[in-house]
């Protein structure tokens, strides 16, 4: 405290004179306080003094305290050292002992295995010399099971001897196995009663055998059953198209005789369908030699039954063996054509393309699949194996129809009368009617015995036809002068036309109305079908505007005064090629 303050303070205390007598009570207060003080700072002394004593006495305990930890780490980590070289001598010793086991158990094994391999492949020898094909079977499934086991042993010369001469056992017993299988089918099987039985068993060894001596055997069975085939129809008297029905009679003959006999192959082996392939591939080549050296042109009539009787064989096939057929699809479309007038060629369309699409979500990507054509039904199609042999000399058949498509449409145009019946259903030329009919049952047909470049050909014969009918009907259209003319030409004019020669052009243009939706249905059947499609390049159908109701024969184009621009588009039901 310093001078200022104290004055300060003794001022406070006696600011008066008669406040004076009260400095000695105040002066004993300040002695009693002060020997107070010095006791606590004397007792405070003292007590840090012992404490300090006491601290040196702990530290000296801590530290010796952590001088014998540090002793029995020592002495730890040392017993640990000791201990652990000791499992060390321990586990060398034990691990000797479990190698030593393991070789032994292992060398055991393998002796054990070598010498049942031994047994089995002596065993097996007899079995082949003796031809015992039944324990043959079982005993090859052992062999091979054995010798998979001395794989790592191939350059051994024990192993190598045992594998060599378990070769020359398999080859041996392919060799028996294909002697056997020889006399089947001379007639050994009536005389001996175990040779079916016999050789029912050499079939469980050559299962046992490789994958390719199952190839063989069944590939030499099938071109052996199938050489007195090709002897019979090579020779000049069956060697003709119209012989072509025995073929397949003798094929389903030989399969139905020796349906008994052959079921001594296991059922995976399929031979018939095995053999059913071949026999189609060796007729498709004898046919084509006999179409390919005709003199003449083959007779229609022989050459398409050869052909039906062949699809029906093929469609036999493919129902026995797997694999369905669309004909009677195709067909029941054919039969919608001309049923659906009352749609446009937009609403078919549509119709037509939502199927395509269908069909097309249906068929399997053949890059994505795997095809095994020794299994029935995984991919090897019947349908057109031998018949498309037929297809470069179907040119007749296609000649034949167009004559005869020529000879109705004449002959239909002259029986064609030109008007209709009141009260009749349809607005429409009987001729056109009655024509797409014909053309209906031709195209049926056709896509029975093919869908392929004859059924080209024949839409192109359509298409003359329904131009050639196209010329007729313009031809019929009255004759109007210089109106007639106008309207040929694009240029402004008017049409005078009598009461019968309108009630004509009408019908003649509800007839062009029916022909264009009639043709659009082929087009897309065509295209459902999943055919060739050709080059058909479709025009803005525009047709004059109907309103003949049922016998009525009202229509837009106006008594005396029709316009020309709806008889420049009366023959534009058809795409652009046919009236170009």
């Amino acid at each position: 405290m310093d001078k200022s303050s104290a004055l300060e303070y003794i001022n406070q205390m006696f600011p008066t004179e008669a406040s004076l007598s009260g400095v000695e009570p105040l002066m004993q207060k300040i002695h009693s306080e002060i020997r107070r003080v010095d006791s606590g700072i004397l007792s405070a002394v003292r007590q840090q003094s012992n404490s300090r004593t006491k601290a040196k006495e702990d530290l000296a305990a801590a530290t010796h305290a952590v001088e014998e930890l540090m002793y029995k780490i020592r002495e730890i980590k040392s017993k640990a050292e000791q201990s652990e070289t000791m499992v060390q001598e321990i586990c060398r010793d034990i691990k000797k002992l479990d190698f030593a086991k393991k070789h032994i158990t292992t060398t055991i094994t393998a002796l054990h295995r070598l010498t049942m391999l031994v047994s089995a492949v002596e065993q097996l020898q007899v079995m082949a010399s003796k031809r015992q094909y039944k324990e043959a079977a079982a005993q090859l499934e052992a062999v091979n099971q054995l010798c998979s086991h001395f794989e790592a042993y191939r350059d051994i010369p024990k192993i190598t001897e045992l594998r060599e001469k378990f070769k020359n056992i398999k080859q041996l017993l392919k060799s028996h196995v294909f002697s056997d299988f020889s006399s089947l089918g001379t007639g050994k099987e009536t005389e001996e009663a175990n040779l079916l039985q016999h050789l029912s068993d050499a079939c469980l060894v050559v299962d046992a055998l490789e994958p390719s001596v199952r190839e063989e055997l069944v590939n030499n069975f099938c071109s052996r059953e199938l050489t007195s085939y090709e002897q019979i129809f090579e020779g000049a008297e069956l060697a003709k198209l119209d012989k072509t029905e025995r073929r397949y009679a003798w094929i389903k003959r030989r399969i139905r005789t020796n349906e008994d006999t052959w079921k001594i192959f296991p059922p995976s082996w399929h031979v018939p369908y095995r053999l059913c392939i071949q026999f189609c591939k060796k007729t498709r080549k004898q046919l084509e030699v006999i179409l390919d050296y005709l003199k003449e042109k083959p007779d229609v009539g022989t050459l398409l039954m050869a052909l039906q009787r062949t699809r029906e064989f093929e469609d036999e096939l493919a129902e026995k063996f797997g694999g369905g057929t669309r004909s009677r699809e195709i067909g029941n479309e054919i039969e919608e054509i001309g049923k659906e007038n009352s749609q446009n060629v937009s609403d078919i369309r549509k119709k037509y393309e939502k199927k395509f699409a269908a069909n097309q979500g249906s068929v399997p990507d053949e890059k994505d699949e795997i095809k095994d054509l020794s299994v029935p039904g995984a991919g090897f199609n019947f349908h057109g194996i031998i018949s498309s042999c037929f297809e470069p000399h179907l040119i007749v058949y296609i000649e034949l129809e167009q004559r005869t498509l020529m000879e109705n449409l004449e002959k239909l145009v002259q029986e064609e009368t030109w008007d209709i019946e009141e009260g009749g259903q349809n607005n429409v030329l009987t001729s056109s009617m009655q024509l797409f009919l014909i053309i209906k049952r031709s195209l049926k047909r056709c896509s029975n015995l093919t869908k392929n470049q004859t059924l080209l050909n024949l839409f192109k014969v359509f298409e003359r036809i329904l131009k050639a009918y196209a010329t007729k009907l313009k031809a019929r259209l009255p004759k109007g002068g210089m109106g007639i003319v106008a309207a040929a030409t694009g240029m402004d004019g008017q049409i005078k036309t009598s009461d019968r020669d309108e009630r004509v052009i009408c019908f003649i243009v509800n007839s062009a109305e029916y022909c264009q939706i009639t043709v659009s249905q082929f087009l897309c059947l065509l295209l459902l079908s999943s055919f060739v499609l050709f080059a058909f390049v479709y025009l803005p159908y525009h047709f004059v505007g109907r309103s003949i109701c049922k016998g009525q024969k009202k229509l837009n184009l106006q008594k005396n005064n029709t316009n020309h621009n709806s008889l420049s588009k009366v023959f534009l039901f058809f795409p652009y090629s046919l009236t170009s």
